[in-house]
């Protein structure tokens, strides 16, 4: 009989948003005159930006003609996108090799992917709560994990502990869930934390483009050092509504390096570059196409109007949460509102109160770690009437 693995058995029955989609499912065919407003996934509403579309368009023609036709394209990615990432770069002050840059089809993808590089005797330090794929993955290998955690008496940002030993470390900046932001000065402890530790950063920074504050970093290499143990992943579902079109990229530094037990070296970038060309294909030619034309002046533009609709909907969040005298965290330089629930419920209690209540769908905290059990999140991206009809409900919970 064959073996399967045994640490699957360790996972939640159910990952966190199908349980969401479950109970909104049981809410609609229970009242399916009533209609449900949807601040729970954080998914996108609005469309492409015209740039985008005018080159997926384009790159779209070349495929009918045998003269740009093209097939397997090179597993990294390719140049042109590579290139125009490494620019984008340059504007936060930061170097990179177009060789360190790997085009994927998404954050999530990579961060679970990534645990391919390292053995599984490594400890893994993960803040609570937490964006669920990376404490899943890592179960899924049988990792020892370690949690520090985030608090309101920290601001939901965990400092590193002297006392305590990790090999990998998962940070989330912006935050999701609770929408809060490291500072450049808290990076930099991380990255000195790392490098006593002879440590790797696996860093999200899936929401940089929401970061408005000019202290702020958008990137953990911003941080001298970083690159020498930070591996950092970004996404374009976010930055330029690519949630259903698929394409992100992760930065391995060539400086990331390690020995093995019989004393050889190891470097992470090429473990990643071998890993790649064997289980990947690459992001389909046309998606790249479409994503270079993010990174040009006008697409830039564009998805900084994107942005500016959802911190939007961030600030009608936010504004009514302290009308009401709800504490909270997140919203100004993410699209994320983290607050605390209500008339002392815990988050999925809360959860199906407000369902039932108003219609209004957001996320237990509950999902996101133990110390989520009494938040809850919601999310900016939707559109802004939908939004501000959703504040309405809200208030009359409190009525």
């Amino acid at each position: 009989m064959a073996k399967f693995n045994e640490n699957f058995l360790n996972l939640k029955e159910s990952y966190l948003f199908s349980e969401v989609a479950k109970r909104v499912s049981v809410f609609q065919q229970k009242y399916p005159e009533r209609s449900v407003i949807r601040l729970g996934i954080g998914d996108v509403t609005l469309p492409l930006g015209s740039t985008v579309i005018k080159s997926l368009h384009s790159a779209v023609d070349e495929m009918g003609s045998a003269d740009t036709f093209r097939g397997y394209g090179p597993e990294q990615g390719y140049d042109f996108l590579r290139n125009a990432i490494k620019e984008y770069y340059k504007s936060f002050g930061v170097e990179l090799d177009a060789d360190e840059i790997f085009v994927s089809d998404g954050a999530k993808s990579d961060t679970g992917n990534i645990t391919d590089l390292f053995s599984k005797d490594n400890i893994v330090m993960i803040p609570d709560p937490v964006y669920p794929v990376y404490v899943d993955t890592n179960t899924m290998n049988g990792r020892k994990i370690v949690y520090i955690n985030g608090t309101a008496e920290n601001d939901f940002l965990p400092m590193p502990d002297r006392s305590v030993h990790a090999d990998i470390i998962y940070i989330c900046s912006p935050n999701n869930p609770t929408g809060a932001c490291y500072s450049k000065a808290q990076l930099e402890e991380w990255v000195a934390y790392a490098l006593e530790n002879d440590a790797v950063i696996l860093f999200d920074s899936a929401y940089e483009s929401f970061v408005s504050d000019d202290d702020l970093p958008h990137t953990i290499y911003s941080v001298k050092g970083a690159e020498k143990c930070a591996v950092e992943f970004c996404s374009l579902s976010k930055t330029a509504g690519f949630t259903g079109t698929r394409c992100g990229y992760t930065i391995v530094p060539k400086g990331i390096k390690s020995v093995s037990y019989d004393g050889k070296e190891m470097s992470l970038n090429k473990m990643w570059n071998r890993r790649q060309t064997t289980k990947f294909n690459g992001v389909p030619y046309i998606v790249q196409r479409a994503a270079a034309a993010v990174f040009s002046e006008e697409g830039r533009l564009e998805t900084k109007r994107m942005t500016a609709h959802y911190m939007e909907n961030a600030r009608i969040i936010s504004e009514t949460m302290e009308q009401l005298g709800v504490w909270f965290c997140g919203g100004i330089n993410s699209p994320y509102i983290w607050f605390e629930c209500p008339f002392g419920m815990n988050s999925w209690d809360f959860f199906d109160f407000m369902l039932e209540k108003t219609g209004v769908v957001g996320t237990p905290g509950a999902g996101f770690g133990k110390n989520g059990d009494n938040y809850f999140r919601l999310t900016a991206f939707n559109n802004k009437e939908n939004t501000e009809e959703a504040m309405r409900r809200f208030r009359t919970l409190f009525e």
